[in-house]
């Protein structure tokens, strides 16, 4: 394997000094600093815009992206010896942000702002993400579904019955999620944001945040989309809020670092509220479950169901909370 990798990264004009699997690919140093090598198998076209972002990106002043690399041929995607197909990107000596650092997460939220104020390219409809309501529509169908399906068995596991202790109550919540949205202004944001060219990350959380002596590189845009960009601020807070029970305190440092780089609009901070309204994680554990082999349940996911539920009252104080008029 390493010996396709050194084939590769020849075709850069580069030299590999030393070689060694990580995250999922091979990390390669070089006299030009660490690169990494990940097979490819998606469309060019997003990836060729990804390339034109990360360059923008770089150009308005935020360089440590994990920018893509051209080969000496002038391609995006070089091929092995055996004809696989890799890319290659620039990479960054350092570790991941620290959920338990109150100052890695700050820092996390300060550079998704500073990203925000720049990632902007025409809009392509195809790399469009889907409607929210739509998106919770679907969603919220697939949980009746499930209830119907489980309901139906005449022998049911504890992990089942445990769903179905559950469902009313976050169906219930999802349902006014979906009525909330079309009571907003969401639509009208979004068509602003799809106009404006606004782009997302599309996966911003700690593990695409790499710190090094107080500095932060952000990596992995292959998710990247055109959408309202609170969508990336409400992944990042939510992800960091289930890692500690929805704490108000530390929310509010988030949205505060965020807030002093790039201002949100009443429109957005209602999105953003109704987002975490959203039952996402039960919704997660619950598709899951429907599509994998339900002859045998994982004493873990009964365990993430009862953190789940352990966790909606701390859930919910917080929404009511940290959205009080003030913020309106």
């Amino acid at each position: 394997m390493y010996n396709c990798g050194v084939g590769v990264v020849e075709q850069y004009g580069l030299t590999a000094e030393n070689m060694y699997r990580g995250r999922g690919a091979i990390l390669c140093e070089t006299k030009e600093g660490l690169k990494i090598l990940k097979e490819f198998g998606g469309a060019h076209n997003k990836l060729a815009m990804q390339r034109e972002l990360q360059e923008h990106i770089c150009e308005a002043g935020f360089p440590r992206t994990d920018r893509i690399l051209l080969n000496q041929e002038g391609e995006l995607v070089t091929a092995d010896s055996e004809g696989t197909p890799y890319y290659v990107r620039n990479w960054f000596h350092g570790r991941e942000c620290d959920t338990k650092s109150a100052g890695d997460i700050r820092k996390g939220a300060l550079e998704l702002a500073k990203l925000h104020k720049v990632m902007h390219l025409p809009t392509v409809p195809e790399y469009t993400r889907e409607s929210l309501v739509m998106e919770y529509t679907r969603h919220n169908a697939e949980l009746r579904k499930v209830r119907k399906f489980i309901l139906k068995k005449r022998r049911k596991n504890p992990f089942e019955d445990r769903i179905l202790a559950c469902m009313s109550e976050f169906l219930q919540e999802g349902e006014a999620a979906v009525e909330a949205l079309k009571n907003s202004d969401y639509e009208q944001l979004r068509a602003q944001a799809l106009e404006a060219g606004c782009v997302c990350h599309g996966e911003y959380n700690q593990h695409n945040i790499l710190i090094s002596d107080g500095t932060a590189a952000v990596t992995n845009f292959g998710r990247w989309n055109f959408d309202v960009q609170v969508t990336d601020l409400y992944q990042y807070l939510r992800k960091i809020m289930e890692k500690h029970n929805w704490d108000i305190r530390l929310a509010t440092q988030i949205l505060d670092t965020y807030e002093r780089e790039r201002s949100l609009s009443a429109a957005e901070w209602r999105n953003l509220q109704i987002r975490l309204m959203y039952p996402w994680k039960f919704w997660k554990l619950v598709n899951c479950y429907a599509g994998n082999n339900k002859a045998w349940i994982s004493g873990k996911n009964l365990e993430k169901l009862e953190q789940i539920a352990g966790q909606q009252e701390s859930w919910k104080k917080f929404i009511k909370k940290l959205f009080s008029d003030s913020f309106f």
